[in-house]
């Protein structure tokens, strides 16, 4: 193989292609290290997976998943065939730029395609760990589960077997398909998919409505409207019990088929193009709607409890339940002030689908 002579110039393709593999590595690992650091995230981290002898802690699987990513999309980069500056790039240039002159920066401001490149990494930093771990987490569980419900089916009751076994096996089954969506949603952007980011929510309020739903912002929220979950709802009356169980699981596979139906273009935050099939068919918000009705279901023990210490303490936990369901009708909300300040599309999909949430009523 024939080597350049020494001191002669790479070609700037080249360079480019070697600058977006090392943007995107550095950001990729600067991403993971500051989810395993974070002590909020300290249990899901040290949690131990898999089955003996192939078991692994949350942390080695969140290494290990990086430097796959890492391996891959830089195998991406090199071989493109008309390579560009990578958003990662630009992210890392402009803020480069705007610390080696804050005052200019600040006055002049940002391009849009500078801006446009922070907000995106800074989407995908924040999601993407946080998607790839809770993905491991719910294959995880849906595993033990069906393992353990199919070792004690002749063993104990019905509903024995349901409520410690059956019940989050589905659960954990539904969700980690909703999960997986968003996971390579996040971490696939290809103009090819049809997934290409076209505009980040820039304002603090939708930002601030999506945040609280996730740790550790979920936390502060939890202090300030109470937390009214807790594990799988139990009541006396084994119809209703299974009834409204049932019914808790058919909101969130209905959850998880609004999340196939975005496909590649799932995310929070971000205009990737407009989806009006499935779920979307009928409303303008179906992932919101089944997310609050399995809200209410959960929080009927929680709402009986209040109610019968006082009639006080059960308007304050159905204020609770209720300012949880707010934060979702505001992330509906500004997610369609966002989407209606980038292009036309999302006013002619409202017009098509006239309901954002019931149809009929609302």
């Amino acid at each position: 193989m024939d080597l350049p002579p020494v001191g002669a110039r790479v070609p700037a393709a080249v360079t480019l292609r070697v600058q977006n593999v090392l943007a995107g590595a550095f950001v990729a690992l600067l991403a993971a290290v500051v989810y395993d650091v974070a002590p909020w995230n300290r249990a899901i981290v040290a949690k131990t997976y898999g089955t003996f002898p192939w078991t692994f802690t949350g942390s080695q699987y969140l290494f290990a998943v990086t430097a796959l990513y890492i391996a891959i999309f830089g195998a991406w980069f090199l071989l493109e065939p008309q390579p560009g500056v990578s958003r990662t790039l630009r992210c890392l240039r402009t803020l480069a730029r705007s610390a080696a002159a804050p005052r200019a920066t600040w006055r002049a401001g940002l391009e849009r395609a500078d801006r446009l490149s922070l907000l995106v990494t800074l989407l995908k930093a924040f999601y993407a760990p946080m998607m790839a771990v809770s993905l491991m987490s719910f294959l995880n569980g849906a595993g033990h589960n069906g393992a353990a419900l199919l070792d004690r089916m002749t063993v104990v009751s019905a509903r024995t077997l349901f409520d410690t076994w059956g019940f989050w096996f589905a659960f954990q089954l539904i969700v980690f398909v909703d999960v997986l969506v968003f996971t390579i949603a996040y971490l696939v952007e290809l103009p090819r998919l049809g997934n290409r980011i076209r505009s980040v929510d820039p304002t603090l309020l939708g930002w601030a409505v999506a945040l609280a739903c996730y740790p550790p912002f979920n936390q502060v929220t939890a202090k300030i409207l109470g937390s009214p979950l807790g594990d799988q709802p139990s009541f006396t009356d084994p119809l209703v019990h299974f009834g409204l169980n049932a019914a808790l699981l058919i909101f969130t596979a209905v959850y998880a088929w609004c999340s196939v139906a975005l496909g590649f273009r799932a995310g929070n935050l971000a205009h990737r193009g407009i989806v009006a099939r499935g779920p979307y068919r009928v409303v303008r918000h179906p992932a919101y709607v089944c997310k609050n009705l399995s809200w209410w279901i959960y929080s009927v023990p929680f709402l009986q409890s209040a109610f019968a210490l006082s009639a006080w303490e059960g308007v304050q936990a159905v204020a609770s339940v209720a300012g949880w369901a707010m934060i979702y009708v505001l992330r509906a909300v500004t997610e369609e002030d966002h989407l209606r300040s980038v292009d036309g599309e999302y006013e002619a999909y409202a017009a098509k689908v006239r309901w954002r949430f019931i149809p009929g009523l609302i």
